[in-house]
């Protein structure tokens, strides 16, 4: 029997929106571009977002007066982190990583759209 996967659905939607996304614009522009264009293709399929989110980030108790802000966070439970690279790096992963550890939030989408085909990697946060 196959575990349930974590927010299945609400992952489902994003990827099919960033897939619409890179199949109209392909690669070659600024992550800003596909940020806005991204944000046009969730509201056409009705996907709640908030976009830049700010998140606080905590060390021993203490909140920093330092914010991650986030490219997305969708279902007010996954980060959406975009890159337009040629290639995404354990840098990468990790950083979102520990945006998911300091926010307390379960799972975020590392989004790529610097190659010829979209690159998407599921992070689950397990601490």
């Amino acid at each position: 029997m196959q575990a349930d996967i974590m927010l299945k659905d609400e992952c489902y939607q994003i990827i099919g929106a960033c897939m619409a996304v890179h199949r109209e614009l392909g690669c070659g522009f600024l992550e800003a571009v596909y940020q806005e264009a991204l944000e046009a293709e969730f509201q056409l399929r009705s996907i709640p977002y908030v976009r830049e989110k700010s998140l606080e980030i905590t060390y021993k108790g203490q909140v920093l007066s330092k914010q991650y802000i986030a490219d997305f966070v969708c279902h007010n439970s996954i980060i959406v982190e975009l890159k337009a690279l040629s290639e995404i790096s354990s840098v990468h992963k990790s950083q979102l990583i520990n945006y998911l550890k300091v926010t307390k939030l379960k799972l975020g989408l590392l989004v790529n759209f610097g190659q010829s085909s979209l690159q998407s990697k599921r992070v689950v946060n397990n601490f």
